[in-house]
């Protein structure tokens, strides 16, 4: 049987394609809902899988408003003191914050999270990308051994040419 889930929420997400992306990664993966912040999000050819159709998706102001009852806030971030995925021990129901690629999700955000961990790669990942890394461990997809993490790694540095 099946225990917690994973929600995943996008802070203030650049292009619209890659947001259909996001949406699409999470789709796949089972996440139990997706939260936007932001102006720049519209519908994208990019969601094949018409997720926005199958999964719950709320357009907020504030993420911190939309994290479910005894839910783990964990920013995904490039930062100082971050936790690398592969060492990361996932909480039983997890909301990943994912922010634009052109920004850190900063204060505002890491402040109120429980957790931050980052994917240990040789530069920023695509928003689509990270989502499609992240969330596996806490659905059981994949675990988060360091040779399981380094396949998916590898595997997306070899897409992008990283």
């Amino acid at each position: 049987m099946k225990r917690g889930f994973s929600g995943v929420g996008i802070d203030n997400p650049k292009d619209p394609l890659n947001i259909g992306s996001a949406l699409r990664a999470a789709g796949v993966y089972g996440a139990s809902f997706v939260a936007i912040t932001g102006k720049r999000y519209r519908h994208t050819r990019t969601d094949t899988m018409k997720a926005y159709k199958h999964i719950p998706l709320h357009k907020v102001d504030d993420l911190q408003s939309i994290i479910p009852y005894k839910c783990t806030p964990v920013a995904v971030d490039i930062i100082e003191g971050a936790t690398p995925l592969h060492e990361y021990n996932h909480p039983e129901s997890a909301f990943y914050i994912f922010g634009a690629e052109d920004e850190t999700l900063g204060d505002e955000i890491t402040d109120f999270c429980k957790d931050v961990i980052y994917i240990p790669t040789n530069g920023c990942m695509n928003l689509a990308a990270a989502i499609n890394v992240v969330p596996l461990p806490a659905t059981g997809s994949i675990t988060t051994s360091p040779s399981s993490v380094n396949i998916c790694i590898n595997f997306l540095s070899s897409l992008t040419g990283f």
